[in-house]
């Protein structure tokens, strides 16, 4: 990608994000977007078809970051720990937290929730590649990586619906518990 393309876009996802900390969403226009990534109006519809598909990038974008670090998971290692990417991503989240909670909340963006569910997707697989819970060897890694992605989806709206939202080490804790099931599905004698 053209440096220059890459530059702008980026200063346009960091406006977004800027001005969604300032007001509602609804209340920013492409104008106040471009204006603070101090690009023109015609700059942003070069890049953009709309301010749905910038924020739904915005938002990848944080994902993506924190996905870039997290280690590849192994069965035969136990029980992994809580990787810190996972709380460094709950800790973005938490400083967009009425941005997050608009748009998963029940009357949010299908776009943004789809392109993040496909992200966490495409994480997990990476993560786990073939490797999973001996009692889930015989399920195909997309259907796996779907559930999580639910269930971590799930959760983060969860989360950020809660008022006053909880610190993000909390939902991450949370969240990792979910996604490993601990103590889920088993009796503490370890029956089911």
């Amino acid at each position: 990608m053209d440096p220059r393309v890459a530059r702008t876009r980026a200063s346009l996802r960091h406006a977004l994000l800027e001005l969604a900390r300032e007001r509602p969403l609804d209340e920013i226009t492409v104008g106040d977007i471009a204006g603070r990534a101090r690009v023109n109006r015609s700059s942003f519809y070069q890049h953009y078809a709309d301010k749905e598909t910038l924020l739904a990038d915005a938002l990848e974008d944080a994902l993506h970051d924190v996905s870039t670090q997290l280690p590849e998971v192994s069965a035969a290692a136990g029980t992994p720990s809580m990787p810190v990417e996972l709380l460094t991503y709950l800790e973005h989240i938490a400083s967009h937290a009425a941005l997050y909670r608009r748009v998963l909340g029940d009357h949010g963006s299908t776009v943004v929730t789809a392109r993040l569910r496909n992200r966490i997707e495409l994480i997990v697989i990476d993560a786990v590649g073939t490797t999973r819970p001996a009692a889930l060897v015989d399920l195909p890694v997309d259907v796996f990586a779907s559930g999580i992605a639910g269930s971590a989806l799930g959760v983060i709206t969860a989360w950020v619906a809660r008022d006053p939202l909880p610190p993000p080490v909390v939902a991450a804790d949370w969240l990792w518990k979910v996604l490993l099931g601990i103590g889920a599905w088993r009796e503490p004698d370890g029956t089911s």
